[in-house]
């Protein structure tokens, strides 16, 4: 891995921090978990879109802007450099898309990678049912084949994005017979269909950043089937690698991060706290090795190779470094830390220019070791997958 960067990687540099620049909206755009606030994100991917910035490594045929994963990640750095909106659209972006990349047919490429690049269609994800959680073999939503169509019956809980999305890509029991993890087909739902009901979760704050979505008699073409019938499994678990390993979270969000939690330290006068100022450097430290990692990883993929079992590595240390983050921050702020930014006595600590606040970061932190499987499911992949050991019980 050469860590110098290229001329032509420098000026790529140079370029996107002056349309950032130009571009990022100078206030903060309301939460997208509002619809207010939802479309005001949708409007900010299209501007991006029009910039050439919407999906950097995607191929322009597609929407993208024909980069390579090495300028995917200076972009990155440069967005959040520039403090610029949360990727509304972020299923379909970095899961989806490179999704149906390596399983879509050229039809489906074509009529759907380029409408995720501009997000004229937004996606919420569906994998959680009422009884298949972090167990996704679990699924028993079921999709019945009638002729050149899928009968979809059942539920969906827990959908990112759902509340206000136009589509959704989950996975479905098309073998009614099948146990666990075979028989499932992975489908695109239209959330407009007919026999499709969205039902909006509030979350504590009483905005609706999740659905639950019910379906009775939905019809879905068999053209809307990614990859083979009843092989939905490894369609899923190649999404799910997309989500623990690379795309999701880049790094230039976690060194983000750290940059503000060492201005938080010296703003809150510290020093006189060993502990804390330790645990300060500690998450700067870990949010480099973690840029370093994924350099080193996209310069594998480069050269050819892919992402495996270690992305289980990757989603544990991204979401418990980002937890530790927050946590370290509450610290810093004291009895501050339960204040909103815009609360008097909070005297503005912990606002960043476009709004965003440790307390919300905390709670979202949260559910880091949560979502794109939790933790204690990722250790037995790494020690059954990559150690070798033997299953438990």
């Amino acid at each position: 891995m050469d860590l110098r960067y290229t001329p032509a990687q420098r000026a790529f540099r140079a370029e996107a921090r002056r349309w950032l620049e130009a571009n990022v909206p100078r206030r903060p755009l309301r939460s997208f978990d509002t619809a207010e606030g939802f479309a005001e994100h949708r409007a900010w991917e299209r501007v991006l879109h029009a910039g050439g910035f919407a999906m950097v490594p995607w191929p322009v045929e597609y929407g993208g802007r024909g980069a390579d994963l090495l300028e995917w990640l200076i972009f990155e750095e440069e967005y959040y450099r520039a403090e610029a909106p949360r990727r509304v659209n972020q299923n379909g972006i970095f899961l989806l898309g490179p999704t149906i990349m390596e399983f879509g047919t050229p039809e489906q490429k074509a009529r759907y990678l380029p409408k995720i690049a501009s997000s004229e269609e937004v996606w919420a994800q569906g994998w959680s049912e009422p009884n298949a959680g972090s167990d996704m073999a679990a699924i028993q939503a079921s999709a019945r084949r009638e002729g050149d169509h899928y009968v979809l019956r059942g539920q969906k809980t827990w959908a990112s994005r759902g509340a206000f999305a136009d589509w959704l890509f989950g996975l479905f029991r098309s073998d009614p017979s099948s146990e666990r993890h075979k028989g499932l087909s992975f489908l695109l739902v239209p959330l407009d269909a007919p026999g499709v009901t969205v039902r909006p979760i509030a979350q504590l704050d009483g905005e609706a950043g999740f659905a639950e979505i019910f379906f009775d008699d939905a019809r879905v073409p068999v053209a809307n089937r990614l990859g083979d019938e009843n092989r939905g499994w490894n369609v899923a678990m190649a999404t799910a690698a997309f989500e623990r390993g690379l795309m999701l979270r880049s790094p230039a969000r976690f060194q983000a991060t750290a940059r503000r939690l060492i201005e938080l330290y010296r703003e809150s006068q510290a020093d006189a706290e060993p502990v804390l100022r330790e645990a300060v450097v500690r998450c700067w430290m870990d949010a480099e090795a973690y840029a370093l990692e994924t350099y080193r990883t996209v310069c594998r993929i480069l050269a050819g190779g892919k992402i495996g079992f270690e992305a289980s590595q990757s989603k544990i240390f991204w979401s418990e470094l980002d937890l530790r983050m927050h946590e370290t921050a509450l610290r810093l702020l004291g009895p501050r830390a339960d204040l909103l930014p815009e609360a008097p006595a909070a005297q503005g600590v912990g606002a960043s220019a476009l709004g965003a606040n440790w307390l919300d970061g905390y709670l979202f932190s949260l559910s880091g070791p949560i979502y794109a499987g939790t933790n204690e499911i990722q250790r037995n992949v790494i020690a059954e997958r990559i150690l070798g050991l033997p299953r438990s019980g």
